[in-house]
């Protein structure tokens, strides 16, 4: 390991270290996962449900597209409500009702203040105590709460159908009739619901107050609120950010060197000295997939936020028959992750000849080709099988495996997903094609090793997702979905891409090998450091125990603390235009390159701390803020990191080809401008105000139908639609710009040019 050898220990130790955390307390998760009790029973014994029943629901709710309509747990689509936290609200009203009834004669609301005081008691220690019997495997529910539950159910059925009477709160919830078109299946997925209610309000054996959920949603009329625990951890990793960032400015001030050995840039970029391959130059195609996915997604985006306002239409276009809110979410998130993966994919192919001495690997080419249709026939396969769950022509026993799973970011049926694993690990053997020949030869290698080493991570980890099954417990499902959304794409696409541009930059001479190896070495420790443990800051309240939100809590914090370097880095990168002339070639890639920092440290960083504490989670899981977190960071920072690795690679397999300096200003100003204009006018005011109304009167109502119809919101929501058509605007010129450069149209553009001149 030579010069290197204290940094590899330090990364080796990291992972060791983390990778046991997230495995020891992942067991936690199996063995502490809120029971599905084998039946629910009335105090007299008869059955009301089993089982199988609550898994039949939860299989119900995700073959009318889980996540997609509404939340479970806070996780999932924003328009619809929470259904934990709607139900369980429902069933505490209708209770006290039938309560008040039988006890004083008259509704509720007509009660006084001390009768209402009498029954918020009785109604707090009926739902707070567990009456789970693990010998018998069943839980007791008396008659009037089987009475509530009963009426609660009744509006499920009701509003997942086609009753006129709630033909508006369907339009408010962007809810196509007949979103779940069986009765049966309506009455299976009430008892899901019921169950997710029934672990957020009951006590965990053994847990001072805190319930299967650790409290969560926010119900005052049974005193759901945050436990002393949450608030203990909150501060502590406010403690552990400051001092995170106090010691990575004094390690920066004392351990970092700059770089001596560097003295010149070479007159010509090097990575020019190589003749393109062919293999580097069917990326083309890939570049065009990338933006033409990219365009796709953002066209679905403006259509999901305009359901926002006007519920089942488009314009006064019924779009909801053919294209509902649930399934343009779907699309709208999938093609996210799929052009993104795809410019990261790219990237990696683009490199791999030039790692192998600039030649292609046996068979390099066709892998190329192979690889580029099967990433064609994996989304357009999975997006008709998106289509025919929703639209419930494919039967529901094939839905799991053809057609929709009902997980966010994970929708794509079991199917395609195993295509997905199979494609991304064929990119590993085509990158390790190009790699393996040069681990072999001599000279310092630590960087290749590390490149390496990400791409293996790539190859591999998405296959967590495939640790879950159809009836898994949700909790659990929830863990390894979180080994793929947080794991694989913030934390081993974050070193894969920091390697790769350490890599690239330091095959140009723009940066020595040794400092970007360091650099990149030191960077990978940061980010796996609290980026693997920190995996469980999104589990707080989906069914886990105290350990698992101290874990996530104060790892997570850790996440932050190299992104505050950022400027740093982006200075760094800014000041590489200036060192050879050859540079400004590559001006562009290195703007989007310096937009990625940017967002990293905003998007990233103070958005995402601000939604990681616990105590601050507690009230705003499943509200705007979420939205403005994962805008912010997903495409703000892989977005803009996928879009430079397209224009990287473009620069370099269309060698003639010229930036139009109008598209390319264009794409980049209207992209940061148009995504900072989504989040100041819209999102973010829209999630403080939902906050607001979450802290105040609970999950339930920030979530609910009255609230978020309100003129205020909804005039928020339309102002959105500003920045959104700013933002397409943007999308459509980096898409145009990628698209002739591609087809070589730009060089014909210059050649007119160049002869009216």
């Amino acid at each position: 390991m030579g010069s290197y050898k204290k940094l590899w220990w330090t990364l080796i130790a990291i992972l060791a270290v983390t990778f046991s955390i997230l495995g020891y307390f992942g067991v936690e998760v199996y063995r502490n996962a809120p029971p599905i009790p084998g039946k629910v029973v009335t105090a007299s014994g008869d059955i009301l449900f089993t089982k199988e029943d609550i898994l039949d629901g939860q299989n119900a709710w995700q073959s009318a597209g889980g996540m997609q309509v509404g939340s479970i747990f806070g996780h999932g689509a924003l328009q619809a409500p929470d259904w934990t936290s709607d139900w369980l609200h429902r069933e505490l009203i209708a209770w006290l009702d039938l309560a008040s009834q039988d006890e004083y004669g008259i509704p509720y609301e007509q009660t006084s203040e001390e009768q209402k005081a009498i029954l918020k008691v009785k109604l707090k220690a009926e739902y707070r105590t567990n009456t789970y019997d693990l010998e018998k495997d069943e839980v007791v529910v008396s008659d009037r709460r089987v009475a509530a539950m009963k009426d609660t159910a009744n509006y499920y059925v009701s509003l997942f159908g086609d009753d006129p009477a709630l033909d508006g709160s369907r339009e408010s919830f962007a809810m196509k009739t007949n979103t779940l078109p069986d009765e049966q299946d309506r009455f299976d997925m009430a008892k899901f619901f019921f169950w997710t209610a029934w672990t957020a309000s009951t006590e965990r054996p053994d847990y001072n107050n805190a319930t299967y959920t650790n409290n969560w949603p926010h119900e005052p009329l049974i005193d759901n609120v945050p436990t002393a625990e949450n608030v203990i951890w909150s501060i502590i990793s406010v403690v552990v950010l400051i001092a995170g960032v106090g010691f990575l400015v004094w390690g920066w001030a004392f351990l970092h060197k700059e770089d001596h050995e560097e003295h010149k840039a070479p007159a010509r970029d090097p990575i020019t000295t190589f003749v393109l391959t062919p293999s580097q130059k069917a990326l083309g195609k890939y570049c065009i997939l990338v933006v033409a996915l990219f365009v796709f997604q953002v066209f679905m985006g403006g259509a999901v936020a305009h359901y926002t306002v006007e519920g089942q239409t488009f314009y006064g276009i019924e779009l909801s028959k053919w294209f509902p809110y649930s399934l343009l979410r779907t699309w709208h998130l999938q093609t996210a992750l799929f052009w993104i993966a795809t410019g990261f994919l790219a990237a990696g192919l683009f490199l791999a000849p030039i790692i192998n001495g600039g030649k292609d690997p046996k068979y390099q080419k066709l892998g190329v080709d192979i690889l580029f249709w099967a990433l064609v026939v994996l989304v357009v396969g999975s997006y008709i099988g998106n289509y025919l769950a929703i639209s419930h022509i494919m039967p529901r026993e094939l839905n799991f495996w053809f057609g929709h799973q009902g997980y966010e970011y994970l929708e794509l049926g079991r199917f395609w997903q195993i295509v997905k694993f199979i494609g991304v690990a064929f990119w590993l053997v085509l990158m390790m094609n190009g790699v393996v020949s040069a681990l072999k030869q001599k000279g310092d290698k630590h960087l290749l090793i590390l490149f390496t080493a990400s791409c293996i991570c790539i190859g591999l980890f998405y296959g967590a997702g495939l640790f879950y099954g159809e009836r898994s417990h949700i909790t659990v499902m929830e863990y390894w979905r979180w080994w793929v959304v947080h794991l694989w794409v913030e934390g081993f696409f974050e070193v894969f891409a920091t390697t790769a541009l350490a890599f690239i930059f330091s095959s140009m001479g723009l940066v020595s090998k040794r400092m970007a190896t360091a650099a990149s070495l030191a960077s990978a420790s940061l980010f796996m450091l609290g980026g693997v443990p920190g995996t469980f800051h999104h589990m707080y309240f989906a069914g886990t125990t105290t350990p698992v939100m101290a874990v996530g809590a104060s790892f997570s914090a850790l996440e932050v603390v190299p992104l505050v370097v950022l400027g740093y880095e982006a200075w760094e990168n800014w000041r590489l235009k200036t060192r050879a002339p050859w540079m400004e070639n590559l001006h562009w890639p290195l703007v989007f390159f310096i937009a990625v920092a940017f967002w990293n440290m905003l998007g990233a960083g103070v958005f995402g701390f601000m939604v990681n504490p616990p105590i601050a989670l507690y009230y705003i899981q499943g509200l705007n803020t979420t939205a403005v977190h994962s805008h912010a960071a997903l495409f703000g920072v892989y977005g803009f990191l996928a879009l430079g690795f397209v224009l990287l690679v473009l620069r370099y397999i269309r060698p003639n080809m010229v930036f139009s300096a109008g598209l390319m200003k264009t794409a980049f100003w209207c992209l940061n401008l148009g995504l900072v204009g989504m989040i100041v006018t819209s999102l973010l005011p829209v999630g403080l105000i939902q906050f607001h109304a979450s802290l105040s009167e609970g999950m339930w109502y920030a979530r609910g139908e009255a609230f978020l119809q309100q003129d205020i919101l909804e005039t928020l929501r339309w102002i959105r639609t500003f920045s959104d058509v700013v933002f397409i605007v943007g999308a459509l010129a980096v898409a145009w710009q990628v698209f002739i450069g591609v087809t070589g149209k730009s060089e014909q553009v210059e050649a007119k040019k160049a002869y009216a001149s």
